[in-house]
């Protein structure tokens, strides 16, 4: 049996730990709310400009062109891992990372194996992985830090120089690796195609074919249309991986709050049984002392 100090040290130790856990949980459900709304915000507009997108696309088949939805040989690729610049968030950043892994070592691997990957790390915690485990792949490091600061006009600067890359061909496909907030406890780490656009897809139902009537022309709207499309998109990405990691931490904070009260009922029982062997000896020292003070 441990010795009452060491326990005593033990439950010390716990009950600090769990105020930490119980500060972090709070910090992170006050963030949580500012992040969860501004993805909130952000969805409805952009899934709006999907469906304006999608419609057009379905309708016009073949007629309507985009320079970002143009499907070249894969040769070159760019992947964009989103996580979080600090940690304790669970298996968050853990999941984010084996998404991006799996579609390097997947998708991209013929890619890898001739050197023409690059990957654009935004949080340290996946640069920190990938540049051990890929050291010889280029990294774009510039924009690790960006969570300080998620305007959209800042964040449009990465979306733009990956739009620009794969429009001179320094790219022949993007895609980003981030996770899907769904609300506190459940996040999901995906790994979407951004570029080139994904083909919509008809029913094929009707032959129906809308009339729109684009001013100045097709070509030149979309051209208009569809970065704007893409960085809101884009956009999307890191302000639902900005609410996803706060929700896994204040969850695992909580969790681990739980887990500090567990750990602290079984030590005081530990506490009052080894204070009450100390007392119960004692006792026995007393009583054998004195039974041999009158045997003397």
């Amino acid at each position: 049996m441990a010795n009452l100090k060491a326990v005593r040290e033990r439950i010390t130790s716990v009950q600090n730990t769990q105020q930490i856990t119980k500060a972090m949980k709070m910090v992170s459900a006050a963030k949580l709310r500012r992040a969860q709304t501004a993805v909130q915000q952000i969805r409805p507009y952009a899934d709006k400009q999907n469906e304006m997108l999608r419609n057009i696309l379905s309708n016009l088949g073949g007629e309507a062109n985009t320079s970002f939805g143009v499907e070249r040989p894969l040769k070159k690729a760019c992947i964009v891992v989103v996580t979080s610049n600090r940690g304790l968030a669970g298996a968050f950043n853990t999941n984010v990372i084996k998404a991006a892994i799996n579609t390097i070592e997947d998708k991209y691997a013929e890619v890898l194996k001739e050197g023409n990957l690059t990957i654009l790390p935004i949080g340290k915690k996946g640069n920190d992985v990938l540049r051990k485990r890929y050291p010889n792949v280029t990294f774009i490091r510039d924009y690790v830090e960006i969570f300080s600061d998620l305007s959209f006009e800042n964040v449009a600067q990465v979306s733009q120089r990956l739009m620009d890359g794969f429009s001179a061909g320094a790219f022949d496909s993007v895609t980003v690796a981030y996770g899907r907030f769904k609300n506190a406890a459940t996040q999901f780490a995906e790994a979407e195609q951004w570029l080139p656009v994904l083909k919509m897809e008809t029913s094929g139902d009707s032959n129906t074919k809308a009339d729109y009537i684009f001013e100045p022309d097709m070509n030149s709207l979309l051209e208009t249309l569809v970065p704007s499309i893409l960085q809101t998109t884009f956009h999307k990405y890191l302000l639902d991986t900005h609410a996803s990691e706060h929700g896994a931490r204040m969850t695992a904070m909580d969790k681990a709050t739980e887990n500090a009260n567990e750990m602290l009922k079984d030590l005081k029982l530990m506490y009052n049984k080894a204070r009450q062997e100390a007392i119960t000896g004692e006792i026995l020292e007393i009583v054998g002392g004195a039974a041999a003070l009158e045997s003397a």
